[in-house]
């Protein structure tokens, strides 16, 4: 088996051991105190910021329009969307402009 695989199934253990380590560490408590719930509801954010942050640091003029275009459209609408019209403004911007 080549090192890739091997790297991918660990990572694939890795990332399920954690979400169900969390589950049941939670599941053990009836009431979750508000400050931990705050917490835990602000991780998707604070890992959508670790992912965009470095790229928007280093951005051409093509990064910072799709990411304008991307914040723009989440006003509106979900993330998914948000990430698809960000990734087509991309595309778009490298293949014709550039």
């Amino acid at each position: 088996m080549s090192t890739t695989v091997l790297i991918i199934i660990a990572g694939a253990i890795a990332t399920y051991l954690t979400r169900v380590g969390g589950h049941l560490v939670l599941s053990r408590f009836s009431r979750v105190h508000p400050r931990v719930e705050a917490g835990l509801n602000a991780v998707p954010a604070a890992v959508l910021t670790t992912l965009v942050a470095p790229a928007a640091v280093d951005a051409g003029p093509a990064e910072l329009v799709a990411l304008g275009v991307a914040g723009l459209v989440s006003l509106r609408f979900g993330l998914i969307l948000s990430f698809a019209a960000g990734a087509f403004v991309l595309v778009a911007l490298r293949q014709f402009v550039s």
